[in-house]
């Protein structure tokens, strides 16, 4: 929140979602979320995809979206019991699917221009510091998404 509403005046255009730990958004607000959006940011527990139906997302057209970040695969002992509950009543193959290069392809397969991904477990503060750099490099610096992600690779 506090990195929001640091960069919150360099952003150019509206932003809306769901913030906080209150609630997780439902099927309906996902795609609410990701077809109207030029660009989108998760950042949160896990893996992003599964917090959305795999069935569902396959189904989608997102053209709109030229950008995804996704700051995921944050774990917690309460994280890690609810996807461990989760991944019981799935195949071994859509488990597969949820991992972050696959799911960099089916968003890419849905239309989504660009995907900024983590590709291994982290924690907050970790995560907190990436977002930290994306914004002031993407808001504050002007720098394009390949550059940031240079910079982030550093």
């Amino acid at each position: 929140q506090e990195i929001l509403e640091k960069y919150r005046d360099l952003f150019t255009l509206r932003c809306e979602g769901v913030i906080g730990n209150m609630r997780a958004p439902n099927q309906a607000e996902w795609e609410q979320l990701l077809t109207s959006c030029s660009a989108f940011l998760f950042y949160g527990m896990e893996r992003f995809m599964s917090h959305v139906l795999l069935n569902w997302l396959v189904a989608m057209n997102i053209p709109k979206c030229r950008l995804v970040i996704l700051l995921d695969l944050v774990r917690s002992q309460q994280s890690y019991r609810r996807i461990t509950n989760s991944d019981i009543h799935k195949s071994c193959l859509h488990v597969a699917l949820e991992r972050p290069t696959e799911t960099a392809m089916l968003l890419s397969l849905t239309g989504v221009g660009s995907v900024i991904a983590t590709q291994w477990y982290t924690n907050l503060e970790e995560n907190a510091g990436r977002l930290e750099t994306l914004f002031e490099n993407l808001f504050s610096f002007g720098k394009t998404t390949g550059q940031t992600v240079h910079v982030l690779q550093k």
